[in-house]
């Protein structure tokens, strides 16, 4: 794993947090795939206020990124950066009501289920077959098994570039298919989601549904990133993956998983060059074979560590 290059004086040109703040951070264990660089300052702020009063003081010249749960992402093995900021203990509060859940951004998709089930609200149970947290479920508008953010957001709140704490309604993001129309660099911090009252029987049954459908047909117990490129315009992202020979193919110890071939796996020691390289050549197959440009839904950020090694054409690999 490489470092993060060092600006000189960056540390103390920050501004001060009540949070935790550390120098060359190595991301990779917080990342799904366990694979990448570091941070070259990592900032976790205690609460919305501590993050808004320190991105009110960031010089607008420092490259700033936001992790969550660090799910559906790939940090090249150079690292990030400037300033990385990851929400944690601080933005994970969980709050039920009458019209639905009041949740942290740093709250599990599936621990908002979990919960919202617990009060007897339906609704929200699409939420535990996502892996992730809120905060990203709402900046890509994640979805599964029937729903997604955009039908259930009543409200965001974020805190933008400079600072400004702001409340937006779920008709100001603008949904489409995996994307949310956010401020430039805004950070998702709480959201409220709607949910109803409904039987609890049902409620488990449909959990447990997604729960039995999920580890059938995904590698949930892999280390891997969820579903790698989006779905073109009726057309299964999978299958074209399939259709084009790359169920299975490898790069390293990166894979493409044979139980879901829309699902990039890391079975030892894989870099992430080789994880984003083996998710390029799908790509270039995947032209080749059908016309057809997947599109990355997974987030790639940082420096790339080196030049990423050719992957074997399919006449080598198969020995034709």
């Amino acid at each position: 794993m490489m470092t993060a290059t060092h600006s000189p004086g960056l540390i103390d040109m920050l501004p001060k947090v009540r949070g935790r703040v550390q120098v060359d951070a190595p991301l990779a264990p917080f990342t799904w795939f366990r694979a990448g660089g570091a941070a070259e300052v990592l900032v976790r702020p205690a609460d919305a206020d501590d993050l808004s009063s320190f991105l009110a003081a960031l010089p607008h010249e420092v490259p700033m990124h936001v992790i969550g749960a660090c799910s559906n992402l790939i940090v090249r093995d150079g690292g990030l950066p400037g300033v990385t900021i990851r929400l944690a203990r601080g933005f994970s509060t969980i709050e039920t009501g009458a019209g639905g859940i009041t949740a942290g951004a740093a709250a599990l998709d599936v621990t908002v289920a979990e919960h919202a089930a617990a009060a007897g609200l339906t609704g929200l149970e699409f939420l535990s077959g996502i892996p992730g947290s809120i905060g990203g479920a709402v900046a890509m508008n994640a979805g599964a098994y029937g729903g997604d953010l955009a039908t259930v957001l009543d409200w965001a709140d974020i805190v933008t570039r400079t600072g400004e704490q702001r409340r937006l309604l779920g008709a100001q993001l603008a949904f489409a298919y995996r994307h949310a129309a956010l401020p430039s660099g805004a950070i998702v911090t709480r959201v409220h989601l709607r949910a109803t009252p409904g039987a609890a029987p049902l409620i488990a049954a449909r959990m447990a549904e997604i729960k039995t459908s999920r580890e059938a047909s995904q590698p949930v117990r892999a280390r891997t990133g969820g579903s790698t490129f989006r779905n073109p315009d009726g057309m299964k992202a999978w299958e074209l993956i399939d259709g084009a020979g790359c169920r299975g193919l490898t790069r390293g110890d990166a894979m493409v998983s044979d139980k879901h071939c829309n699902f990039l796996i890391n079975t030892g020691s894989a870099t992430a060059a080789d994880i984003e390289g083996l998710g390029e050549e799908v790509r270039r197959r995947v032209l080749a074979a059908t016309g057809v440009t997947l599109e990355w839904e997974i987030r790639r950020i940082g420096r790339p560590g080196g030049k990423p090694a050719v992957v074997p054409d399919a006449a080598r690999e198969t020995g034709a």
